[in-house]
């Protein structure tokens, strides 16, 4: 199927495009919206890292303990790496994990109930002279209420 389009400054002059070529114009006028995106990425096993080259010349690299659903997978299993939607996307087959270039570049490295999860794990390790006061005075005093379990 072709599009017609016609040009007010060219009068009555008319250009047919195809579908294929409208959606990918389309696209790159989006893509120009979100930034910059990917044009390759690998595993980089010296540093344990996901390493993506940006469409700009950049590259930039992400801790894989850091990107949700790619702990624990072996070596074989992050190189395989497909960038998706004209560089918006990278994807694990092997292990179906998916993560969205814009939301890399903004140091968000999964779903937001992932993150929360992060977040508190890391809150919960942390060690520190007030909080290490403050448990011991907590224990005197009998430590932690109890809940009340309702009926």
């Amino acid at each position: 199927m072709m599009r017609e389009k016609e040009s007010a400054k060219h009068g009555a002059a008319s250009m047919e495009i195809s579908d294929l070529e409208f959606e990918t114009a389309n696209m790159k006028g989006k893509r120009a919206q979100i930034g910059p995106v990917a044009t390759s990425a690998r595993f980089d096993a010296d540093h344990d890292a996901i390493v993506v080259e940006l469409d700009n010349g950049a590259f930039v690299g992400f801790p894989v303990e850091k990107l949700q659903n790619l702990q624990g997978a072996s070596a074989s299993q992050l190189n395989n790496i497909v960038v998706e939607a004209m560089g918006l996307g990278l994807h694990w087959p092997d292990i179906d994990a998916d993560l969205y270039v814009p939301t890399l570049m903004e140091g968000i490295f999964g779903s937001r109930k992932w993150m929360a999860a992060q977040l508190g794990l890391t809150g919960g390790k942390a060690k520190s002279d007030t909080k290490a006061t403050s448990s011991r005075l907590n224990g005197l005093k009998g430590g932690r209420p109890k809940k009340n379990a309702t009926a």
